[in-house]
């Protein structure tokens, strides 16, 4: 039996269940991605992949 994929929305999403959103999971430990548009469009990404995308976001805000 394959259990369920937990989905956590990027605390920038606008609140609610609007379809203008980037999610975050894991898989065996590894971090998967999708905009919640897209659900069945998951991009798996390795950790220091992901790492440095946040750590290129956070330090690029507006």
């Amino acid at each position: 039996m394959t259990r369920p994929i937990h989905w956590q929305k990027s605390s920038f999403s606008g609140g609610g269940d609007g379809d203008s959103c980037v999610e975050l999971a894991a898989l065996n430990g590894e971090p998967l991605l999708r905009e919640s548009d897209e659900p069945d469009r998951i991009l798996p990404v390795a950790p220091q992949g992901l790492a440095a995308l946040l750590h290129h976001l956070r330090a690029n805000r507006p």
